[in-house]
């Protein structure tokens, strides 16, 4: 085993997709919750998806592996229990250690979860730990050590990972034991001992360097949490016998926080140079760069699908060299965010699969530019002319550019991204034509995915299944789910979305300029993963997409029907985009297209037409000077899409698991007739930043969290409808879940719903004596 420092460069990754090649770690959890794997068993998986990867890592050229990265879960989670966060609620479960850990992640049937929400300007989700004026933190490194230990035994060169003290606070939430006005950073100094034991203990299991991300950083922070960092930092740095220290950055340039980092003791730096973090190297170097010091330089980008441009990187790393005693390629954050490997696409043009750069790419990509650093570009001058003839046809490619799309978006005007009715007018419209009751019940989209429909589509791929059979199975699927709407006593129904794979995927598949993987799956939470598509090209609708079975779901019932589209931000967002041109003019593309189908469905009839937007926040910029821009772009794309509807036909959004504070005006200037909202598990809270807000709308906060087993009793949504109530007015309030449900199984939908309904029934009649 080599230590870091005896080498000159040394090719690195921050983490690596945790799911192994066939989602084996999603099939081995829940193979254990279902009770189909013992303990044991999953264990046993998980460790040999570990030693798999680390082998893997070290056969592709990186000289120095993460540890630590690897989840069961969630790496926030993880950290919350390396340190003894685990509410009381949790331990007073009677769970062994693990059912702990994953009620924290699920809840029980008697106990709630964590909050979920994005991690940053990401599709990944992590669990929001919980802290109070209370809170007794306690080290437990054994997962640390443990995987490093592994990792060190096998003869590699390991550094362990693990979310640093500052983020770590500023990342949780007050419990609900908190006293009001209660911060988690004023905990720093009675964390800091626990992460002083942590980093006793790496070092005694060998561990040379230890990475502490601090992706907190990268916001507008205040001069306080600067402050806190500059101590953190400091009284770390005095542990003795510790670890040397990285502190690791991503996602956007430090901006004053670098200066802090730079004037700490730490004995490196692990910061992104790509996209916006860009500015880290001017701004590095006007802080007299780190001399004596290791900077491991983020210059792949780690969140996109997209062959580096070496050429570029090699320069940048050039120009770092001067900045620092050592320099080490890297990923930009790590590579949990892209899909496992390109060339397992092998559906795909050969000539766009040479575009593209998922984990396994990335990792030679940064093997290449060690390389090149340490023993000339000479040595790696066919991988240098591969790379720029990648590039050099992805530019030229007639896939890419579609004339007739450019002159329709150049031709957009203000008046097609503004409904020609005040909301005003539009709503008594509405009312006239859905005659609704107060506190309509809806849901947000999809209903569970049956083991018949799984059947059904695994039988058309193989070809089992004649395409007539398939869409008499899909159309059996909607008969049942109006009918169970119906006998609820749902208001406003859904068909279910049988026939979509993914609410993104469903619809790139039938646009021109998006590319489908198969194999390109992608952590979103847990055991959710995600194909993000790949927008490619420009974007247009060749033919109508939902139409035809939104108006057969409609025949069945005298109730309205949604039609259900995923709207142009959430389609960029969990996309890998196109990075040649502005995501203003992409977005703007999508809309057209989806402004296309709302058009056929108004024309078939549908009355109430839902337009998610879920990763709205997720794009916001992560510094504030960015984010007006931003948010003018995105929501004249969602305008875009839905101002051509008639005053009488509902527009409603949908929005969940983020922080929607910071863009409650983005909310407004959506200009939907009705938004819903995630609040079960944050309590209504959203209901009342809304109302302080001023929000003038309908509004449908969700009072089911659908990612956790749990069934709420009527009781318990009825006391979440009365506290909604309290914000918003009865006649602008709707009922419904926090998101789609088809997560969830059939029976804890349907003993769900039915509580939902009962509870608006039964708020209902107060309101109406």
């Amino acid at each position: 085993m080599t230590d870091a420092n005896t080498a000159r460069v040394r090719a690195t990754l921050h983490g690596y997709p945790r799911q192994g090649p066939d989602r084996e770690l999603k099939k081995a959890v829940e193979g254990y919750w279902s009770g189909r794997a013992t303990e044991d068993e999953l264990l046993c998986t998980a460790a040999a998806l570990r030693a798999a990867a680390r082998q893997e890592l070290r056969d592709a050229g990186i000289d120095e592996i993460p540890t630590g990265d690897f989840s069961l879960y969630d790496h926030v989670l993880d950290t919350a229990w390396a340190v003894g966060a685990v509410p009381a609620r949790h331990r007073a479960a009677g769970l062994g250690e693990l059912d702990t850990y994953f009620a924290m992640a699920r809840g029980t049937s008697e106990v709630p979860p964590l909050e979920m929400t994005k991690w940053f300007d990401t599709n990944y989700h992590y669990l929001v730990p919980e802290l109070s004026q209370d809170t007794v933190f306690t080290a437990d490194s054994r997962k640390q050590t443990g995987e490093f230990i592994e990792a060190r035994e096998e003869g590699h060169t390991a550094r362990p990972v693990l979310l640093g003290p500052v983020s770590f606070l500023m990342l949780s939430k007050p419990g609900p034991d908190a006293d009001a006005g209660f911060e988690p950073l004023t905990l720093l100094d009675r964390l800091l001992p626990v992460y002083a034991s942590l980093l006793a203990d790496l070092a005694e299991a060998g561990a040379g360097w230890v990475q502490l991300d601090e992706p907190v950083l990268v916001q507008d922070q205040p001069g306080s949490v600067l402050g806190a960092t500059a101590r953190a930092y400091r009284d770390l740095c005095a542990v003795p016998g510790r670890p040397k220290l990285l502190v690791a950055s991503y996602f956007d340039a430090l901006g004053e926080a670098l200066p802090v980092l730079v004037g700490s003791p730490v004995e490196g730096l692990a910061l992104d140079f790509t996209g916006p973090a860009a500015a880290n190297l001017a701004a590095l170097a006007a802080n007299g760069g780190l001399p004596g010091r290791r900077l491991v330089a983020g210059v792949v980008d780690g969140r996109n699908i997209w062959a580096t441009d070496l050429e570029k990187a090699l320069g940048t790393l050039a120009t770092l060299l001067g900045l620092a005693e050592r320099v080490d390629p890297a990923p930009s954050c790590s590579l949990l965010h892209v899909p496992l490997d390109a060339a397992a696409e092998r559906h795909l043009d050969p000539q766009v699969t040479r575009w593209l750069s998922f984990a396994r790419q990335k990792t030679a990509e940064i093997s290449v530019l060690a390389r090149a650093l340490d023993e000339g570009r000479e040595a790696v001058a066919p991988q240098f002319a591969a790379a720029r003839a990648a590039l050099a046809s992805r530019e030229g490619s007639a896939l890419t550019k579609d004339p007739a799309v450019r002159a329709r978006s150049a031709a957009v005007t203000d008046a097609d991204t503004r409904r020609p009715q005040p909301y005003e007018r539009r709503t008594a419209a509405q009312r006239a034509r859905l005659a609704l009751p107060p506190l309509p019940t809806t849901t947000i989209g999809s209903f569970p995915q049956t083991a018949e429909l799984r059947a059904a589509r695994a039988g058309l791929r193989s070809g089992r299944l004649s395409e007539d059979g398939y869409r008499e199975r899909i159309a059996q699927e909607i008969r049942d789910v109006i009918g169970f709407q119906e006998k609820a006593g749902l208001d406003v129904l859904v068909h279910g979305e049988p026939e979509r794979n993914d609410m993104v995927q469903y619809f790139a598949e039938q646009l021109d300029g998006f590319l489908a993987t198969r194999h390109g799956w992608v952590q979103s939470y847990g055991t959710r993963y995600v194909r993000p598509p790949v927008l490619a090209g420009d974007v247009s609708r060749p033919a109508p997409m939902t139409v035809d079975w939104i108006r057969y779901a409609q025949s069945l019932t005298e109730r309205p029907v949604k039609g259900m589209l995923t709207g142009p931000v959430t389609m960029l967002a969990w996309s890998f985009v196109r990075d040649d041109q502005p995501l203003a003019e992409t977005a703007r593309q999508v809309a057209l297209a989806l402004r296309d189908e709302i058009a056929d469905l108004e024309a078939a009839g549908t009355s109430v037409i839902q337009v998610d937007e879920p990763a709205l926040r997720e794009l916001l910029p992560l510094r504030r000077a960015a984010r007006p821009g931003y948010l003018e772009w995105a929501t004249e794309a969602f305008r875009l899409t839905t101002a051509g509807v008639r005053a009488d036909t509902q527009v409603h959004t949908h929005m969940c698991y983020a922080e929607f504070g910071e863009i409650l005006s983005g909310i407004e200037e959506l200009d939907a007739d009705v938004i819903s909202l995630e609040a079960a598990r944050s309590r209504m809270g959203i209901a009342g930043e809304l109302a302080e807000a001023g929000y003038p709308r309908e509004v449908g906060p969700g009072v089911y969290d659908i990612h956790s087993p749990r069934v709420p009793s009527t009781g318990e949504i009825a006391d979440l409808l009365r506290q909604a109530l309290a914000a918003v007015p009865a006649e602008r309030l709707w009922v419904n879940p926090d998101c789609g449900l088809k997560t969830r199984s059939p029976e804890e939908v349907a003993a769900a719903l039915e509580h939902m309904t009962a509870a608006a029934r039964q708020v209902r009649g107060t309101l109406t004596g």
